[in-house]
């Protein structure tokens, strides 16, 4: 088996059993976002743990194996991570996470959506907005 179609079965394994998938009923960050491309649909919510740490994660959406995978994963990936980690989040980890696949523009989107969910929902938190480094929306 060679290793994308490792990364091809993780991604699956991902889609088909999300981790930290459903609604938090106390929280204290909450951010949502669709690609219109394809109707995928992220919501996250957030609740903030001690030091500022991201203390229980959890999404909830629909969309293609590629954008939920890309969400449950950054979910086990940021929790007991601190707000300002979140910054640091590139689209280069969020492609390594997934195994580095050769996507269409369109699949970016997807791959990025769980990524500029988090991202939204942290920065409003911290009264920053999401921009990337040059001051564009990293989506557009």
């Amino acid at each position: 088996m060679s290793s994308a179609d490792i990364y091809r079965e993780l991604i699956l394994d991902y889609y088909r059993n999300p981790r930290n998938f459903g609604k938090l009923e106390r929280f204290d960050i909450e951010a949502h976002d669709s690609n219109p491309l394809c109707g995928d649909e992220v919501d996250m919510q957030i609740k903030v743990g001690p030091k500022n740490s991201i203390g229980e994660i959890k999404f909830s959406g629909k969309g293609c194996a590629i954008s939920l995978a890309s969400a449950s994963m950054l979910t086990e990936l940021a929790k007991g991570k601190a707000l300002d980690w979140v910054k640091d989040v590139s689209k280069e980890d969020v492609f390594k996470m997934l195994g580095n696949p050769e996507l269409g523009p369109s699949r970016v989107k997807c791959a990025l959506l769980g990524m500029k969910v988090l991202k939204t929902g942290v920065y409003g938190y911290l009264g920053a907005h999401y921009e990337d480094a040059d001051g564009s929306d990293p989506m557009a």
